[in-house]
């Protein structure tokens, strides 16, 4: 995604010193186009106004070579994430789960951040990919999911926000946009790809191989809600100690018919020295 602001010099030439010293903006100006704002539109995202858009954004005109010659620009880390989260129904109602390590590459970028986001009373999202593109469409929903409320005076269903967010990402397919988000209290699935799956237990990021396989050892419909809760930190601790892009605390929600209770972050050290 290209939520950038470009800003071209109007001098064409620099010719002062020597001829090695001529940097020639027509280049840049030939392939850079002026855009209108997005006021009249916010859920409008302009896309970048040339073609191959990463390759040309991680490549510059050198001011200390000749003219035309082109410096590749080596990004200081890989693009590179993961994470872990989880949602899986119960009797008592819907647990969500994630961890809360942001990883770019090999390094943690943040220890602390947030990855279940209350939309409404009755809806949480959890969110895994790239976390800009992340935290754009939840803003993007929740605004959506406010103005029906407001429109129709009823609360729109986790089904028809689940379709919602899937049509609106839909267009953004074979982009760079990563999101993978899953909504409760039903347990739904919806890509960046527009795509919209509903299950009883979903789990998605880097660590979520680890996190099915406590999962599908220890769920049944009978639990009750502190086996439930138990269930989910084990799963989110096994995710974590085997997956390096997953780590730090756990946040835990549930949701039943009166809404959603987030619980106390739990540091995963305690649970490994309680282990």
């Amino acid at each position: 995604m290209y939520l950038a602001s470009l800003f071209v010099e109007t001098q064409k030439y620099h010719t002062k010193v020597s001829d090695s010293l001529i940097y020639d903006h027509s280049i840049c100006l030939e392939r850079l186009k002026t855009s209108q704002t997005n006021c009249g539109d916010p859920q409008h995202i302009f896309m970048p106004p040339f073609p191959q858009a990463t390759p040309f954004i991680s490549r510059r005109t050198s001011r200390f070579g000749p003219p035309n010659h082109v410096l590749t620009v080596q990004r200081p880390f890989s693009l590179s994430h993961g994470t872990t989260t989880l949602g899986f129904i119960f009797q008592g109602g819907v647990i969500a789960a994630a961890d809360t390590r942001a990883s770019a590459g090999g390094l943690v970028a943040c220890p602390a951040v947030h990855k279940i986001t209350p939309i409404h009373s009755h809806l949480v999202v959890t969110s895994s990919g790239s976390g800009a593109d992340c935290m754009l469409w939840e803003r993007i929903l929740i605004r959506e999911i406010r103005l029906y409320e407001l429109r129709h005076k009823r609360r729109l269903s986790i089904r028809a926000s689940a379709k919602l967010l899937s049509c609106m990402l839909h267009p953004f397919k074979g982009t760079d946009v990563c999101v993978a988000l899953t909504l409760g209290p039903r347990v739904i699935y919806v890509c960046s790809d527009g795509a919209r799956l509903q299950g009883d237990i979903i789990s998605v990021g880097s660590g979520s191989p680890y996190a099915y396989g406590v999962l599908d050892g220890g769920l049944s419909w009978s639990l009750s809600k502190e086996e439930a809760i138990s269930l989910a930190r084990e799963a989110v601790f096994r995710a974590t100690h085997r997956d390096a892009y997953s780590g730090n605390n756990v946040d835990l929600f549930h949701i039943d018919a009166q809404g959603w209770i987030q619980r106390p972050r739990e540091d995963l050290k305690e649970e490994y020295y309680r282990d």
